[in-house]
């Protein structure tokens, strides 16, 4: 018998038939069954020939679905619009990001005034023929005049490194490869920039293999990175990875030493005017460290050190020890996401049940006033130098799509700069936050946003989202994608699950570990609040996430198979055994624990979802997506899970994978496709949910 037959044309779904081995691991005097480990391997010709023939039964459904593609052209009609990003100024030009609509990638615009007429500095759109050429880093030199850009192809986490002329739009011949988890910092005489990267992998498992040693280089313009100094590496601490970046000064070299997903972090600096070595200033994991800036020899940082929802210190390099740090801004009610320093006062970003506060400070911590927003939403941007007296920010929320604001440092007016003009009118639908109790009486926020005059029936499609993890605060947002969910009569939820980062460190370390069980708990909880408040029912209700979203929707649907009609769990990390052993997955053992560590096995096993599939249970519908240069989450995650759970289903309802081909995790996918997966989404949800259009 084949390993992989193809489905029969019958009107009943057929799966296709996957393979299991006789694999079996003992952990910790535990036997786990592992009978699709074959699947791990993306290259072999069986799993060629499985995704070819899950792929052929999923996109068969689809098509005989007949609203997918009038979705399909409401989203391209409703995603048409200009979207701008936040400005930022270097020397005498402003940069910024503009996409016109349906461009695959935002193009990198330049001008010399605000009024000017803008060029265009690189268009990612005419690197590929398919948009799959992503910008995926940019630092520009301090005079303003070269720029160093990442481009990563078909959504891998890999990026090469480049150096254009601003004035020209010239590349120049230096090549940087083998960069990952990297950004670029120029040093002030404009002849090279620092960047980490690993050694070269292997060309045939690049997106398999784990990357560990990560090393911290110079790049001198004009010479081939084979002779890039090296400037810090630590052989005996194979996890430790290092961002360099140069002080607005130009004097010192900071190099933040991260290990995994920690927040918490060590920094080290280098005087930059000597030859002197690089200094362990902050060598012990306890705490998050980020340098905001320096004068002379006083050092700005946020941090989390003895205050969970953030504060800002000040600690003097000449005069180091803790003892003599100081307190500069105290810890507030409010959550601290980021510091920056504008016309010589410190602009704090707080978060207060998951909506932006901008406030400043003068730099001896005095309040000087909150910024006034234009709404209840997420605001970002602030950028700039220490003595600027203009910058930008973004605003957007569920029914405001973001909106660029210039601010006055000075006067403390903020005008619009940019205002996208979008085809819907947000005064059609309306937001609520409330706050329902979890499993152990914990209060959890969740933004409601849905049509106005919407019946509480009980009747209404629901798309509950959520993430839970890594510190990762859910704001709200703007997506042309939720306008045509809500268009569908659809309600779209989503819970500041424990795990993120919306009340701080606390909130963060409550959803990690040993703890990972309160998310589910939290989503699930979300789940019965909708149902008991007349939202929806179970048989209206679906779940969506993706990454460590696509665990949490995995683990709730194992969990609760009863309590949802439909499951989207996307890109999503589903065997909680071996996750470590593929690419950067070793780095969220700091998040999620390691099944090597005997006290931490349990707790894994217990809600991992590939391991937790009983057989015989009718499982939600579900719609898996993945796609095949995923080398964050490896597709082997959602390739093992989606042939264990059509093994396991006893129910109607179709359980399916899409596999995405020449793309990632997520990031720099093309417009087109994914306006493409949202209209399957939708499509799916349409019949599994059997919505009335």
């Amino acid at each position: 018998m084949s390993p992989v037959e193809k489905p029969q044309a019958q009107t009943a779904l057929s799966y296709p038939k996957s393979r299991k081995l006789d694999v079996t691991e003992t952990y910790h005097g535990t036997a786990v069954a592992d009978p699709y480990r074959w699947l791990e391997d993306p290259h072999a010709e069986e799993t060629q020939a499985w995704i070819e023939a899950q792929n052929q039964v999923t996109f068969g459904f689809l098509n005989q679905i007949p609203i997918r593609e009038t979705l399909r052209q409401r989203l391209t009609q409703l995603w048409d619009y200009e979207k701008f990003g936040t400005p930022f100024k270097q020397a005498d030009r402003y940069f910024y990001f503009k996409n016109d609509g349906l461009q695959n990638q935002s193009v990198l615009y330049t001008l010399s005034d605000l009024e000017g007429e803008p060029r265009v500095l690189i268009d990612p759109n005419t690197l590929s023929d398919d948009g799959t050429v992503a910008l995926s880093g940019l630092s520009i030199s301090e005079d303003g005049k070269l720029m160093a850009y990442g481009l990563s192809t078909a959504g891998s986490d890999w990026q090469e490194w480049k150096v254009r002329d601003v004035n020209s739009g010239e590349d120049l011949p230096d090549l940087l490869k083998w960069v990952k988890f990297s950004g670029a910092s120029w040093t002030h005489d404009q002849q090279g920039f620092f960047y980490s990267r690993y050694d070269e992998p292997n060309e045939t498992t690049k997106l398999e293999e784990v990357n560990y040693y990560q090393k911290l280089y110079y790049h001198r313009l004009g010479t081939p990175q084979s002779e890039d100094p090296l400037i810090y590496e630590r052989s005996d601490q194979k996890e430790w990875g290092f961002s360099g970046f140069v002080t607005e000064d130009g004097r010192y070299l900071i190099i933040s030493v991260w290990m995994g997903t920690d927040p918490k972090n060590l920094v080290f600096y280098k005087d930059l005017t000597t030859d002197g070595p690089v200094v362990e200033l902050i060598n012990q994991f306890e705490a998050s460290y980020s340098l905001i800036d320096n004068d002379g020899t006083t050092f700005w940082f946020q941090t989390d050190l003895e205050a969970p929802r953030g504060r800002v210190i000040a600690i003097d390099i000449t005069n180091p020890d803790k003892q003599h740090w100081q307190e500069i801004i105290p810890q507030a009610a409010e959550t601290l996401e980021g510091v920056g320093l504008l016309n010589n006062q410190f602009v704090a970003s707080y978060l207060k049940d998951a909506r932006t506060q901008i406030k400043i400070f003068h730099l001896d911590g005095r309040f000087a006033r909150e910024v006034e927003l234009p709404g209840v939403g997420s605001a970002g941007g602030f950028g700039g130098k220490r003595y600027d007296t203009e910058t930008f920010y973004s605003f957007t929320s569920f029914t405001t799509p973001t909106t660029i604001y210039r601010y006055d440092m000075v006067t403390g007016e903020s005008t619009i700069f940019r205002q996208p003009q979008v085809d819907f009118n947000p005064a059609d639908y309306e937001t609520k936050q409330v706050f329902y109790t979890s499993r152990d009486g914990t209060q959890v926020p969740m933004f409601i946003t849905h049509k106005q005059g919407l019946a509480l029936d009980g009747n209404n499609p629901t798309l509950l989202y959520g993430y839970g993890g890594f510190n990762v605060s859910l704001t709200p947002s703007f997506s042309p994608s939720n306008v045509v969910w809500m268009d569908l009569g659809g309600v779209y939820a989503v819970p500041n699950l424990r795990g993120g980062g919306e009340y701080g460190e606390d909130w963060h370390q409550a959803g990690m570990k040993q703890n990972k069980q309160n998310v589910f708990d939290d989503f699930i909880a979300a789940a019965e609040w909708l149902i008991a408040n007349g939202y929806t029912s179970s048989k209206k209700l679906a779940i969506s996430g993706g990454s460590n979203g696509g665990l949490l929707v995995g683990a709730c649907m194992t969990q609760r198979p009863d309590l949802f009609a439909a499951a989207l769990p996307a890109v999503g990390v589903m065997d909680m055994l071996r996750f470590h052993k593929f690419t950067i997955g070793w780095a969220w053992c700091s998040e999620y624990g390691s099944a090597e560590n005997p006290d931490e096995f349990p707790t894994l096993y217990a809600y991992s979802p590939l391991h937790n599939l009983k057989p015989g249970t009718a499982y939600p519908a579900t719609l898996i997506t993945t796609a095949d240069h995923d080398d964050r989450v490896v597709p082997a995650h959602s390739f093992k899970f989606a042939a264990a759970l059509q093994e396991a289903h006893a129910g109607d309802a179709p359980v399916l994978i899409r596999i995405e081909t020449k793309a990632g995790h997520g990031a720099g996918k093309p417009t087109a496709k994914i306006i493409e997966e949202v209209a399957d989404r939708f499509a799916f949800l349409v019949k599994v949910l059997d919505i009335q259009v």
